[in-house]
């Protein structure tokens, strides 16, 4: 039997489960990322024509893509000899890793589905069924 993972994924971490011949595995990483806050105003140049609101929002968001495509990239190192990968989750963050485990893993099978909040167990069984 030929490696596969499925894996339950948001932005604060990932549920994965390795199905080989041997059994199954689960593992979990965890993002530590803050949570992203919106302010609803900002600063304004003190010239006329200078730039607009540029540094701190623009700081923060930039933070928050490179630690987010650090632990996409936890993610794929751990599942990166899966010939099948099966992606589930409530928000974004499914569509996100998928993009990324294409550009990364070339000829690999991606499936993704949307589901909510799940146990550990409930996700392993989620993924035995999809790969049955």
């Amino acid at each position: 039997m030929k490696n596969k993972a499925g894996l339950w994924i948001d932005h604060r971490k990932a549920v994965i489960v390795t199905v080989t011949g041997g059994g199954e595995e689960i593992k979990q990483i965890n993002s530590d990322i803050e949570k992203r806050v919106r302010s609803s105003g900002g600063s304004r140049s003190k010239t006329p024509y200078g730039p607009q609101d540029v540094s701190a929002e623009d700081i923060r968001d930039r933070k928050f893509l490179s630690h987010l495509n650090n632990y996409y990239d936890e993610i794929i190192s751990s599942i990166h000899t899966a010939e099948s990968i099966f992606i589930f989750g409530p928000g974004e963050a499914k569509g996100e890793l998928k993009k990324r485990l294409e550009s990364k893993l070339k000829g690999v099978a991606v499936a993704v589905e949307t589901a909510d909040k799940m146990t550990e167990p409930q996700i392993a069984e989620k993924v035995r069924e999809h790969f049955q």
